[in-house]
């Protein structure tokens, strides 16, 4: 045996392919060449944006470092410059708050002469928010914080990079666009389909509670 166990190990260790037939095409097919490239500009884009973000944010000019607002209230303020005007059962809907909570908030706004809250025109137990004077000066320049330093880096672009960079902006639009057109239809369809089932449903919600935020 002890001879058999030499010769078994010898073999293994002489051991060699000696097959001299075609073998498996491991490289990757030009489709996932393309996905792999597509990814690592996706990357690098994705990388650069964080790397200007930074820049901005290292602005100590920027208005956002003088508010002493908190963040539930910048929401508020963001979502009054957004959508006008609204209810405060709207507004707790849009916040994810109970009327409770935002009438807090909102007290505390209204202190500041950031906004405002009225009656209803056509229902005088429901109260109205929007933004004052004040208010709208306050978030129009957190919104547009930064924009003079833009401009200057544009400035410092040729003719031929600026039209690079409109393109890019313009495709970038384009598909914001249809993601939020896409996001909307989604999301009509899945309150139609929710109604119908809830408006046959035993006992069929009744009208909730004025806002009184």
């Amino acid at each position: 045996m002890p001879d058999a166990n030499k010769w078994f190990s010898a073999g293994v260790m002489g051991y060699r392919p000696t097959s001299d037939g075609p073998r498996p095409d491991i490289s990757p097919s030009p489709k996932e060449q393309a996905l792999s490239e597509k990814e690592k500009l996706i990357a690098d884009i994705m990388g650069a944006q964080i790397r200007l973000q930074h820049v901005f944010a290292d602005d100590r000019s920027d208005p956002l470092f003088e508010t002493h607002l908190t963040m539930s209230q910048l929401k508020i303020l963001l979502l009054l410059a957004r959508h006008g005007t609204v209810s405060g059962g709207e507004l707790a809907r849009m916040l994810g708050v109970g009327a409770a909570a935002l009438s807090g908030m909102v007290d505390r706004l209204v202190v500041q002469d950031l906004v405002t809250r009225t009656e209803d025109l056509h229902d005088r137990r429901v109260r109205r928010i929007g933004l004052t004077r004040a208010g709208t000066e306050v978030i129009e320049g957190i919104i547009t914080a930064g924009v003079s330093r833009q401009r200057e880096l544009l400035s410092r672009l040729s003719a031929e990079e600026l039209s690079v960079v409109a393109h890019a902006m313009e495709l970038l639009l384009r598909e914001a666009g249809a993601a939020a057109a896409s996001s909307e239809s989604g999301s009509a369809a899945g309150g139609s389909a929710a109604g119908g089932s809830a408006g046959t449903g035993e006992g069929a919600a009744d009208a909730g509670p004025p806002d009184a935020a």
